[in-house]
């Protein structure tokens, strides 16, 4: 598939722009259309044209038994469903409910056990209120986790589905003693659990349900300007996570590295007045010495694609430079060590990529946020690999001046494939990263640390004063934290302190890991300056000494990527990359 190399925004066609305030809109990726237009595809599979979803979002305070639509779900801690000796309910929005209903709610809450557990809930179709539909969900006994809350608007868009409603209502009954920004971080939660929940990825199905839903009314937080900002801000952040999880859904023989490059192109060009995208060709990779990323991609019959958007913000003083690379292997065999036997889930590795589509999903969201940012100054970057002794440092003093623009943040992918082939690299061969460095290749599954270090070097090269890595790096992650908690590796505890807030917002679960420079034994090599792997114990930090860098941090996700249980993406990272942005643009 040919793919336009971007130089600037000069030479990008403009797109429409993005929906107002009030609207959610899911569309669909630009590769779709490239794959339309008839680029040759193995298996002939495209993505079905599905018409963007539009729901539209609102901060209501009125009484809710005054409000009419066809789902108005309360969500209830295990306090509010105490009643008085009548057996009636003592919280004032459940009682005054349960009165309209002529008591049928308390009834029904006893016949059915519900006790406001998290996890539970009832919907009844009942007469006598202005919506068709009352449900209760359960919040547990506390309802300040971001987890809850988004538990709740997901719960919603479950009920919402099965009743297939146009319009939705979600009420507290405990709202009380909620401050100004407690109300705002609840009101994000819970919207974007709804809108997250209510997203379903069709495109690869021959028949699907089409949502009914249009609107959600959120009720009891306040109304004004804030909160329309903070769900204008929801439904940016939601965009985000939704294309997130379409790049890792798509199929390899879909989404390949000319296609993701396609993905970041259209980011470029539909907000091209923050954004700027650069796709590198190999010869212009081979001219930065990119050896590192360039062995792992050999093998593929797909070319590689290095992609840098830049985001210029529109205004705003110096604050700090970042880069956000990720790792982006569109599928990952294992090369000549391939991936066998029970457990190597080598039918899951489209989603080897999950790095690549959490940094364009942050990218998108960013472009529509648009923060205030920094300009490009006089850089002293720490190269990689900096364990060795001084010596061997590779220190870049750099006077970055691209153009006119002042640029905040870097958003880098160093996107090919691990596969096999008679060109393909192999266990024991030696390649040069682009700082100079020499790597014995004693594991070609190891392939995303070789692709992260050209990515790394780059990024630093472009003055990054900050830098994250997000990758789908270890098993031995996995294996560490499970399924649901991503670990990260850095020696800044700044950073680490910035980043565990922005996962506390996000509701993404995070753990900070050892950075045990002993390990580094296991990583030397007799013939080049390190190997790619060590030994099997601490396997996912020796991969992260592999990339160690002064003021940065490698998150490794390869647990929190996918779901199991919905055999689907999680969209995972892109929240987090979004909040720590605007912690450094503030």
């Amino acid at each position: 598939m040919a793919v336009p190399i971007i130089a600037s925004s000069s030479t990008i066609t403009k797109l429409k722009p993005i929906p107002v305030l009030g609207f959610l809109s899911v569309s669909k990726p630009f590769w779709c259309e490239e794959l339309m237009a008839g680029c040759a595809n193995l298996g002939l599979t495209y993505p079905v044209d599905i018409q963007p979803l539009k729901i539209s979002l609102a901060a209501k305070d009125v009484d809710v038994v005054e409000w009419k639509g066809d789902l108005l779900v309360v969500g209830v801690l295990e306090k509010d469903l105490a009643k008085d000796e009548n057996s009636k309910f003592q919280n004032s929005i459940l009682k005054k409910l349960d009165s309209k209903l002529g008591g049928v709610l308390a009834e029904v809450s006893a016949e059915e056990d519900f006790s406001g557990k998290a996890g539970q809930s009832t919907v009844l179709r009942l007469p006598g209120l202005g919506t068709k539909r009352v449900g209760l969900i359960g919040l547990g006994n506390q309802t300040s986790s971001v987890s809850a809350l988004r538990g709740l608007g997901e719960a919603v868009a479950v009920a919402a589905k099965t009743a297939q409603a146009s319009n939705v209502a979600i009420a507290l009954a405990s709202t009380e003693g909620l401050s100004s920004e407690s109300k705002l971080n609840t009101l994000t939660a819970v919207a974007s659990g709804m809108i997250l929940g209510i997203y379903e990825d069709n495109r690869f199905k021959s028949e699907s349900k089409t949502p009914t839903l249009k609107s959600l009314d959120i009720i009891g937080l306040g109304t004004g300007s804030e909160l329309e900002r903070k769900l204008k801000f929801v439904q940016d952040v939601c965009s985000g996570v939704i294309l997130g999880k379409e790049l890792v859904n798509a199929p390899a023989n879909v989404l390949t590295p000319g296609a993701l490059a396609a993905e970041a192109s259209k980011i470029a060009s539909t907000f091209s007045d923050v954004m700027t995208a650069n796709i590198l060709t190999v010869e212009e990779c081979k001219e930065l010495k990119m050896g590192s990323y360039l062995g792992v991609a050999e093998a593929s019959a797909n070319p590689p694609h290095f992609i840098h958007l830049c985001y210029k913000p529109p205004s705003g003083s110096v604050k700090a430079k970042l880069g956000i690379v990720g790792k982006g292997l569109t599928f990952d065999s294992g090369g000549y060590n391939i991936k066998t036997g029970p457990g190597c889930s080598i039918e899951l590795m489209k989603f080897d990529m999950g790095g690549s589509a959490a940094v364009l999903g942050a990218a998108k969201a960013i472009s529509q946020i648009k923060p205030p940012g920094v300009e490009a100054s006089c850089i002293h970057c720490v190269s990689l690999f900096h364990s060795f002794p001084a010596p061997f440092l590779f220190p870049l003093h750099l006077a970055i001046c691209l153009g006119s623009y002042l640029y905040f943040v870097h958003f880098v992918v160093a996107a090919c494939e691990n596969m096999i082939s008679g060109t393909g690299m192999r266990p024991g061969d030696v390649v040069t990263a682009s700082n100079g460095k020499t790597i014995e290749v004693n594991n070609t599954d190891a392939e995303g640390r070789l692709t992260l270090a050209d990515a790394l070097v780059y990024t630093c090269k472009r003055g990054a004063e900050k830098i994250i890595d997000i990758a789908t790096l270890t098993g031995a992650c996995v294996v560490a934290l499970g399924p649901s908690i991503a670990g990260f590796f850095t020696p800044s505890d700044e950073l680490a302190q910035e980043v565990l807030t922005a996962s506390e917002i996000s509701g993404e679960k995070l753990w900070r890991m050892p950075l045990e420079e002993s390990y580094w034994e296991f990583m030397k090599s007799g013939v080049a300056d390190m190997l790619n792997t060590g030994a099997r114990q601490g396997g996912a930090i020796t991969a992260a000494l592999f990339l160690k860098q002064v003021q940065w941090m490698h998150i490794d996700m390869a647990g929190p990527v996918w779901n199991d249980k919905k055999r689907a993406a999680t969209g995972f990272g892109v929240s987090t990359l979004v909040e720590w942005v605007l912690k450094n643009s503030s």
